[in-house]
């Protein structure tokens, strides 16, 4: 019998955890091209946390440029949408106002 405890991730081979590159850069991808603010906050989020995961020697470094990838298109998609966002909001007070002093 193995007395070991179970891990709650599986390793490579180096014993580093696999990189998620490939699923953070999908999620950023998606979030510019369809999904917004549904997947660009989570690239954005995991990217940086699995960075730092990278630096500290924990993650395999292989998927650090797929990573910052989605992590930077992620991050493109939640500053654009908030922007809209924003412009949105001042064209409706800006609508509402010179309504209001059109009658």
């Amino acid at each position: 019998m193995n007395d070991a405890p179970p891990t709650t991730h599986r390793t490579t081979s180096g014993g580093l955890e696999p990189h998620r590159g490939t699923l953070i850069l999908v999620l950023g991808i998606l979030s510019l091209v369809l999904c917004g603010f549904f997947t660009g906050i989570p690239a954005w989020i995991m990217g940086k946390g699995d960075l730092a995961k990278i630096k500290d020697g924990i993650m395999d470094p292989e998927g650090e440029g797929s990573t910052k990838a989605g992590m930077i298109c992620g991050m493109i998609c939640c500053i654009i949408y908030a922007v809209l966002i924003g412009l949105i909001i001042l064209l409706m007070i800006l609508g509402g106002g010179l309504a209001a002093l059109s009658s």
